[in-house]
């Protein structure tokens, strides 16, 4: 396709494809999958088939065997609208003695892992990949995720120069979260205006059909209620008992829709980095959205803040995750007197903590928790970065740089 742009996660599909005779690729409606799965050239001899076209569903849905080996090797795009056909693949690869590796691409807008009438994980014969929303250098055409990888193999003594020597041309961190990473949105739609109505039509297809693939669901107002709730609690914990409180809605509902939401790739629960030493953490996680365009527009439209620029940097982060391996932890320290830090990456037996500050000029109270977390885990610290909206690229304290974040992701 020429408007394909290259994502990072192909590198990941293309591995993947190398070690199992199934390869799952996950995430959001909207994000690329099918595009990336028509696109690549290592894909484009294999057949493709999409569960969104009525009459292949049905056909699916009839006679799932005959439909998964109607050819050597398959794409199959939407697979969790005919479950069913996860036994068929299974039965198709567990008959081959010498199995086939990379026959089956399958993508799917629900995390499979978590769908509760999937039965079938295909264990031991699959690998899974996850298409985040684009990266804000895949939507500049370079196909990477941040420099994440860099940081962790240099040495601290080269951080300043491996930073300062970028050459990202300086970007607007409000901007950037109003434009998302959903390929539409963010690189083909002109102007605000025209990324709401995206935006609206993308809920309204959410909710009226693809939540119905996951659960019957009987009061969408509700539902969007919590969504426009969660989105106003961008970065916070998750705490079931506000949002019901808040929402009228009863606290179990509230941790189904939760559920369903994470399912279908539409919030993230990070997970607190929970190794004790001498104190006591916070064990809740905290509550993002993969995409910031989709999380302001059901927001109501307010303002970018501090929260947003977090959530750029933590998606960011995760395409960077599911592209690696061995995949690093991507996580957030708190503790109950709140000294927190934004998130921490854990890479075997190394921690690199990172704080993000709407500021151009951060200040030395910016870093005081990434202080505390390096004396805290000394033994396991690579260095701490403080990501801010300004130009300058410095030294705040010992193993602890300043840096733009446009100069970093």
């Amino acid at each position: 396709m020429d408007d394909y742009l290259d994502r990072a996660a192909a590198t990941a599909l293309k591995r993947a494809m190398s070690s199992t005779p199934v390869i799952i690729l996950m995430g959001a409606r909207q994000t690329g999958k099918s595009t990336l799965v028509r696109s690549e050239p290592f894909l484009a001899d294999r057949p493709y088939f999409t569960l969104d076209d009525f009459s292949t569903r049905e056909r699916a849905t009839l006679s799932p065997e005959d439909f998964v080996r109607s050819a050597p090797s398959l794409i199959i795009d939407e697979v969790q609208r005919v479950p069913e056909l996860l036994l068929a693949v299974k039965a198709a690869v567990d008959e081959e003695r010498n199995r086939t590796t990379g026959r089956f691409i399958l993508t799917g807008s629900a995390n499979l892992l978590l769908m509760h009438q999937v039965s079938e994980t295909l264990a031991g014969r699959a690998s899974y990949v996850n298409l985040w929303p684009l990266t804000r250098r895949e939507r500049l055409g370079l196909a990477q995720t941040g420099s994440w990888s860099e940081l962790i193999a240099a040495p601290i003594t080269e951080w300043y120069d491996l930073v300062g020597g970028q050459t990202s041309a300086r970007a607007d961190w409000r901007l950037e979260a109003r434009l998302g990473g959903f390929p539409t949105p963010a690189v083909q739609l002109p102007s605000d205006d025209a990324r709401q109505v995206w935006f609206d039509g993308y809920v309204r297809t959410y909710l009226e059909r693809d939540l119905q693939d996951l659960a019957a669901i009987d009061n969408l107002i509700d539902f969007r209620r919590l969504m426009r709730a969660a989105c106003h609690r961008l970065g916070g914990l998750v705490n079931q008992t506000d949002l019901s409180r808040d929402t009228s809605i009863p606290r179990p509902t509230v941790h189904r829709y939760l559920n369903l939401l994470e399912t279908s790739y539409q919030v993230v629960r990070l997970q607190p980095y929970s190794v004790n030493r001498t104190k006591r953490l916070i064990k809740s996680p905290k509550l993002y959205w993969p995409d910031t365009g989709l999380a302001l527009h059901l927001a109501g439209g307010v303002e970018p803040t501090g929260a947003h620029l977090e959530n750029l940097v933590l998606s960011d982060l995760l395409a960077w995750r599911d592209s690696r391996i061995p995949r690093p932890e991507i996580l957030y320290w708190r503790t109950v007197t709140h000294q927190e830090v934004d998130f921490v990456i854990e890479q075997g037996d190394q921690l690199l903590p990172i704080e993000v500050k709407s500021t151009p000029r951060p200040r030395a109270r910016d870093a005081r928790h990434l202080l505390t977390f390096r004396d805290e885990y000394e033994d396991r610290f690579l260095g701490g970065l403080l990501l801010h909206t300004g130009e300058d690229v410095f030294w705040m304290s010992d193993r602890i740089l300043a840096a733009p974040w446009w100069k970093v992701f």
